[in-house]
């Protein structure tokens, strides 16, 4: 019987026939934000349809392949799209690369996505500091027989954000004069929009955004031992009901391009900082 454990070494082993970069850190591209990785220098390209057991991504707006090279000097993998429940994968299935990625050597990933402003007091294309969040997804990544040399069976999800990180880009984002909100992300499984009975529920449940992605990729990176940073574009705002506007994945698309260029500086100060 083929393991996950066996998968892992088996999407690593590839990968290893192909690249040498010994990458730490990980970032993570979701909706609209795939350009990050033109900034890479000396990159090397892996579709996710080339690597064994990797899923494939199926949204339009998600480019699907890991990218290595040097950012700022610091060897570094970017995934170039994302997977979803709503795709039809598993929970276990779409947070396999992060598996993967952890093989590779990776301890450190930042994480991007769009999502739905409940906070009354954010606006569109505000940049949200995840440092928290409540899962509403049907499935979960660690279901089923727990394999004890990937991670603890009952991992403590007391900090899934990393503090360190989060103080860091507090820090850079001050220097830069950047906005940079905090909140509490929901996830819900999509890929329909949520409701406005939806919206309310999840403002009484504390939640300050909320989307279709990220939470099982946290809560495996936790599992796995990787430090996770998290960043979210507000692209509609969704609370209160007399905020509510019809929107379609090119709105959230043309929202989220607006503020790409400050999380591109906030990341790139990091990573200018990684390498001093």
């Amino acid at each position: 019987m083929v393991t996950l454990f066996d998968k892992i070494q088996e999407s690593k082993t590839f990968i290893d026939s192909i690249v040498t970069n010994h990458a730490r850190i990980a970032v993570v591209l979701g909706t609209g934000l795939g350009d990050f990785a033109h900034s890479l220098t000396d990159t090397v390209e892996i579709p996710y349809s080339d690597i064994p057991h990797f899923p494939i991504s199926t949204v339009e707006s998600h480019h699907g392949k890991l990218v290595f090279g040097l950012k700022s000097g610091v060897p570094a993998v970017v995934m170039a799209g994302r997977f979803h429940y709503y795709e039809g994968y598993s929970a276990a299935e779409l947070t396999f690369p992060i598996r993967v990625l952890k093989a590779l050597g990776v301890e450190k990933m930042i994480m991007t996505n769009a999502a739905g402003g409940i906070n009354p007091h954010f606006n569109e294309g505000d940049i949200v500091q995840v440092t928290d969040h409540i899962n509403l997804m049907p499935d979960h990544p660690l279901r089923g027989q727990n394999d004890g040399r990937l991670g603890l069976r009952f991992p403590d999800m007391l900090e899934a954000y990393d503090k360190d990180m989060i103080q860091k880009f507090q820090q850079l984002a001050s220097d830069l004069d950047i906005t940079l909100r905090q909140g509490v992300y929901l996830g819900l499984q999509g890929p329909s929009l949520e409701t406005p009975a939806e919206y309310k529920m999840a403002h009484i449940m504390g939640a300050d955004i909320l989307g279709m992605s990220t939470i099982p990729e946290v809560i495996v990176a936790k599992h796995a031992g990787i430090k996770v940073a998290v960043f979210s574009i507000v692209s509609n705002v969704c609370f209160p009901k007399s905020a509510l506007t019809e929107t379609t994945v090119e709105a959230v698309i043309a929202t989220v391009m607006k503020s790409v260029g400050k999380v591109q500086l906030l990341l790139d100060a990091y990573f200018k900082e990684m390498k001093g």
